[in-house]
């Protein structure tokens, strides 16, 4: 994964929890980076360490860590570092889930070797849809939950985001139902 997903992950640590856990993270994943640098590719290795440290060093679950690193993710992350593309990627939720394909398209050009997951959508209705998620990255079901919560925050759209199959547990790829109320 491309330094810009581990900045972020720490900076998740540090305004939630303060520096002296992110060093305690960094420090029982075994990572000795002090700075990872946004535009360069690391090991995915990296990224599960962290976060299975900062479930440990935090007692949290892993699950609930990437649920609010993806929240994070929409609502800091993506925001600051690809503002006009997520702009451009629909003016409410539903539109930016059934574009989603595209903006991984987009970021792709800015990160030559980045293997993103890809989306699909079916059943597509006023106030709900099927996301699918393909990935080869396993354990990142709970992130796109995270993700899809910070969109509806994003968007000012309460959402809800249930698991309907899970790779991890013998689907070809990850469904979920994503609903909202239409405001």
């Amino acid at each position: 994964m491309y330094g810009l997903v581990n900045k972020a992950v720490e900076e998740l640590v540090i305004t939630q929890f303060g520096q002296d856990k992110w060093e305690a993270i960094k420090a029982t994943a075994g990572v000795d980076v002090e700075v990872f640098v946004s535009n360069q590719a690391y090991p995915d290795e990296i990224t599960y360490r962290l976060v299975g440290a900062a479930s440990e060093v935090l007692k949290i679950s892993a699950e609930q860590i990437l649920i609010a690193f993806g929240e994070h993710w929409v609502l800091k992350t993506a925001s600051e570092s690809y503002g006009p593309m997520m702009k451009a990627g629909g003016k409410n939720l539903r539109d930016f889930l059934i574009n989603l394909p595209n903006f991984h398209t987009r970021v792709a050009m800015i990160y030559p070797d980045l293997k993103p997951p890809r989306f699909e959508c079916s059943d597509i209705e006023d106030s709900s849809l099927k996301l699918h998620y393909f990935t080869h990255r396993p354990g990142l079901t709970t992130f796109v939950v995270g993700l899809v919560q910070g969109l509806g925050k994003l968007f000012n759209t309460p959402a809800t985001c249930e698991i309907l199959a899970r790779q991890d547990q013998g689907a070809e790829h990850d469904v979920f139902k994503v609903a909202w109320t239409l405001v």
